[in-house]
């Protein structure tokens, strides 16, 4: 189950607007120093959070007694699928509430409890997630994970260094996951093959988009607002800054693999 950026939802993101006292006396190579700073703790929060899906993902497909907490394996013409039990239904949407609370309630929180709250986030993923190494080999999972680090790393870096403003982009490919949002909730009544392709397709594109997007966003708002470092408006802005970036990583890698990744029979 894929979610949403967590800048999509914009009454949460919207609370950081307000400059946190950027100095005039900040000259360009502090404030150049400062970025490249701020964006490598972004992204080693994102990597880190990755690497704990990861983990937990593997170590609960790895415990038979523990994977059939979460689902059961059916064997098909189209080889294994999985059908998730209670606990894997609860699993797959409990990262959108907490989606919902570091968005809208980030500001009231301190730096160590968002932080806590985004470990706790990504090690859920992870059991959402867990299922992937029942249905898909161990060689397949790997490739496709270095095919959308490549395809992030080369999109990402673009949303760094472009001169162009790609806010436009990024309104464009929000309507575009709102409309894969409705299309797959839709399709979860239709069972429609031709459909599920289709979504799988545009979410590619769309999250993508929204990688360079949000790329760009960032450092924008960081050169607006000089977070300052060592506070716990920049500890906490970074953590949410990686939530957004993860999950377009993790939303890339869920469609990509069901292209390239090959299932177990």
């Amino acid at each position: 189950m894929a979610f949403g950026p967590d800048n999509r939802f914009q009454t949460g993101a919207s609370a950081w607007t307000q400059p946190f006292g950027r100095s005039a006396a900040v000259d360009q190579a502090q404030l150049d120093e400062g970025l490249r700073s701020y964006m490598l703790r972004v992204y080693n929060w994102m990597a880190s959070g990755l690497l704990m899906t990861g983990i937990v993902a593997y170590l609960i497909s790895s415990n038979p007694d523990v994977a059939a907490l979460f689902y059961q394996v059916v064997r098909g013409p189209r080889g294994i699928s999985t059908v998730p039990t209670i606990l894997g239904w609860i699993a797959m949407f409990a990262p959108l509430a907490f989606i919902l609370v570091l968005s809208f309630g980030i500001n009231r929180m301190s730096k160590t409890t968002a932080q806590a709250l985004f470990w706790v986030f990504c090690a859920v993923m992870g059991a959402s997630m867990s299922n992937i190494f029942a249905i898909y080999t161990g060689a397949s999972i790997a490739s496709t994970f270095f095919i959308t680090a490549a395809m992030f790393g080369a999109v990402s870096l673009y949303g760094y260094t472009t001169k162009a403003d790609l806010t436009r982009m990024g309104s464009f490919m929000m309507m575009g996951l709102i409309g894969i949002i409705i299309a797959g909730l839709v399709n979860m009544f239709l069972q429609s093959s031709a459909l599920h392709f289709a979504i799988s397709v545009i979410g590619v594109v769309v999250f993508v988009g929204l990688t360079a997007y949000d790329t760009q966003r960032i450092k924008a708002d960081y050169l607006e607002y000089a977070y300052a470092e060592g506070t716990d408006e920049a500890g906490k802005r970074s953590v949410f800054d990686a939530l957004g970036l993860y999950l377009n990583f993790v939303n890339i890698f869920q469609l990509l693999l069901q292209f390239v990744g090959v299932r177990r029979e």
